[in-house]
């Protein structure tokens, strides 16, 4: 904004009101006067003054005069200073609101109350809008406790009640076992637990801070939380969202320093197949702990989560996140290497058909190195990974191994496993990964094997939603694979991931309908992952069936556990069994850190890995922060200097990204 902006006024210890300068010029007049404009301190305080207010795209920004009550929780606005003894235009309850800084600029923040609607304001400047935003987040955490302090009244109430009832003798005119005393005790319970929904859909509203991680060494004792801000909320300031004075100016030169070498590195490199040795790391994840530990911090990230929030831009606790990359987790659907291998092996269309899709549901179980369920790292931008696997022949399906392309012409690159050792007694998968964009979070992972003339591309980027007591992951995208000998392409999607009772121990189950299809054969397979009903059932069912389109017959059905028993029922009567617990796992080939690149997964994120491993969650967390600063700060930048990001291993075609070079582009390819 232009010009100098009307006064905001704070009310000092006595409660009294003080003019405060234009925000533009507050720091001459505080070197002038001898005194803050306004103080930061972590008690709840009256104030008032001008903001702008979007309304509509007609009327677009107006200037109002608000007001923030703290004794009864609302938030106030007013025509103008004038017209604030009269009846307010709007007020705001702020229990339950959320209070978040915009990303759009410095100056933007908004308010969502917990009744929907929506407040975007605008300060004068970033120091303001920090103001602003620190003193509603402070009276939002107070009356959204109170609410929890009135939740343990009526909870012991019902319980003396239920004492008092179950105190009475067994027998006689009023005894325990009374019709109308055993329905008053139902009716008290049921609406006991209405309320206690009612108060954890409000509580799921109330962000306690704009920044988006509980702080090391916080604790919130539930349902009373207390949050000692003065301990990590300095002057004011929200680490998370950097004002012109914090190290946003250092995050920026480091950035140009980094970009700048991203860019002079953006191009593919040969990956040495005889760096890589068997990984003996050691992924499997330790329980989350008692779920009382951990119920207070669970409960902070609620209180920033409303019903259908996306979570993209979301960060997690760092105690509840895997000790490895996403990308690397994409990796694990090539845990059994080789069924995918076998694929090609499939003497007719439709058996090509069965075994892709056994193939496929056989894939999802290995990813999760544990029962709880936890979220591996956002890869940063730019990210890759790169493994393999060797894949004995004798296990490989029982058709003759096809034909291995001659090698490339002398003037185009590698491909990927022509940079190594080659064993006659094994197959090797290779597969790499990148991290190709920010906004959406796309990833892109290809692998292939040159001598079974197969591979596949597939990009997908995560969409998380808020469900109550549970996030929801929807995955978008789709991924395709080739097999080149025979001339056809399996197309097919990924499962939606639901992270459930996230409030006592979560866990994971799949959900939703996939499809495979291969328009070349005619043959198509609908899949549905099950979730569980609400009564009853079996955890992590799937159910699908394998149709020839043409004659509009069934090849085959499926059903069991997608982590357990597969049944594959064929239209010839014969019935088969996959037990998924006895199927071999291939251990992937990682490079050592060490001889990884920078920006590769291990080695990006090892200082974060190592501290998880310690149980240093300070550490881990701090390590964090600073990637995911940097990674912004860089992103500021190239929207400052126009720079498009360059990919390194994947290319853009249409809405979806496939590898720079892929197995179909080699003159030997048959296409």
């Amino acid at each position: 904004m232009q010009g100098d902006a009307p006064a905001m006024k704070v009310s000092d210890s006595d409660g009294k009101l003080d003019t405060a300068p234009s925000p533009h010029n507050h720091r001459a007049a505080s070197r002038a006067a001898g005194s803050k404009p306004w103080q930061y301190s972590d008690h709840m305080e009256n104030i008032c003054g001008y903001l702008m207010k979007y309304t509509n795209l007609v009327t677009g920004w107006q200037f109002r005069f608000f007001v923030l009550n703290n004794e009864a929780g609302l938030l106030e606005y007013f025509l103008n200073e004038q017209s604030k003894n009269q009846k307010p235009r709007a007020t705001v309850q702020l229990a339950g609101a959320v209070i978040s800084p915009s990303d759009e600029d410095s100056h933007t923040f908004t308010v969502n109350a917990a009744s929907g609607e929506l407040y975007k304001l605008r300060a004068s400047d970033a120091k303001e809008r920090q103001h602003w935003v620190s003193r509603l987040q402070i009276c939002t955490q107070h009356h959204t406790e109170a609410i929890g302090k009135m939740m343990i009244r009526a909870e012991g109430q019902q319980r003396e009640l239920m004492r008092s009832i179950e105190g009475l003798p067994s027998t006689g005119q009023l005894n325990s076992l009374d019709q109308d005393l055993l329905m008053l005790k139902a009716t008290s319970l049921a609406t006991l637990n209405c309320l206690n929904d009612c108060f954890h859909m409000l509580h799921q509203q109330h962000a306690a801070f704009s920044r988006q991680i509980l702080p090391p060494g916080m604790t919130i004792n539930w349902p009373e939380p207390k949050i000692p801000l003065s301990n990590h909320l300095k002057n004011g300031e929200d680490p998370s969202f950097p004002t012109e004075e914090s190290k946003e100016p250092d995050l920026l030169s480091e950035a140009h320093a980094v970009t700048e070498g991203l860019q002079l590195t953006r191009e593919p490199e040969d990956i040495d197949q005889e760096d890589e040795v068997e990984d003996e790391c050691d992924l499997e994840e330790d329980d989350l702990g008692a779920v009382e530990e951990q119920r207070s911090i669970i409960l902070h990230l609620l209180s920033q989560l409303k019903l259908g929030m996306d979570l993209t831009r979301v960060v997690l606790p760092t105690f509840i996140l895997e000790k490895r990359s996403l990308l690397e987790m994409y990796a694990d659907f090539l845990s059994h290497p080789d069924l995918f291998l076998s694929v090609s092996c499939g003497r007719t269309p439709e058996e090509r058909m069965v075994r892709f899709v056994e193939y496929y549901l056989t894939s999802f179980h290995e990813g999760r190195k544990g029962a709880l369920a936890k979220k591996p790292y956002n890869p940063i931008i730019g990210e890759t990974f790169h493994c393999s696997w060797r894949v004995p022949k004798d296990t490989v399906g029982s058709a003759e191994p096809l034909e291995a392309p001659a090698p490339d012409a002398p003037d185009q690159a590698p491909r990927l496993e022509e940079t190594g050792r080659k064993d006659p007694d094994f197959y090797t998968v290779r597969f790499v990964a990148e991290q190709v964009s920010h906004h959406p979070p796309v990833s892109g992972f290809y692998a292939e094997c040159p001598e079974r003339k197969m591979c596949v591309n597939t990009h997908v980027w995560t969409k998380s939603k808020f469900m109550g007591m549970s996030i929801g992951v929807t995955m978008i995208g789709e991924g395709v694979l080739h097999l080149l000998e025979h001339g056809e392409e399996y197309t097919f999607t990924l499962p939606c991931a639901y992270a459930r009772s996230i409030l006592t121990v979560p866990w994971v189950e799949l959900g939703g309908k996939i499809n495979v299809n291969c328009a070349k054969s005619g043959y198509s397979a609908a899949i549905t992952f099950h979730t569980k009903p609400f009564y009853g059932g079996k955890l992590h069912r799937v159910t699908g069936e394998i149709k020839h389109n043409p004659s509009n017959s069934v090849a085959c059905r499926i059903q069991g556990e997608w982590n357990s028993v597969l049944e594959f029922a064929h239209s010839s009567g014969e019935t088969r069994s996959v037990d998924l617990s006895k199927l071999p796992v291939t251990r992937k080939r990682v490079r050592p850190v060490e001889k990884q690149g920078l920006f590769e997964s291990r080695r990006l994120w090892a200082e974060v890995t190592e501290s998880l491993r310690a149980k240093n969650i300070d550490k881990a967390t701090e390590h964090k922060r600073s990637l995911e600063e940097r990674q912004r700060a860089e992103e500021r930048l190239r929207a400052e200097t126009e720079t498009a990001w360059k990919t390194k291993y994947f290319n853009k075609e249409g809405d979806g990204w496939v590898y720079y070079r892929p197995l179909w582009t080699s003159p030997d390819s048959g296409l």
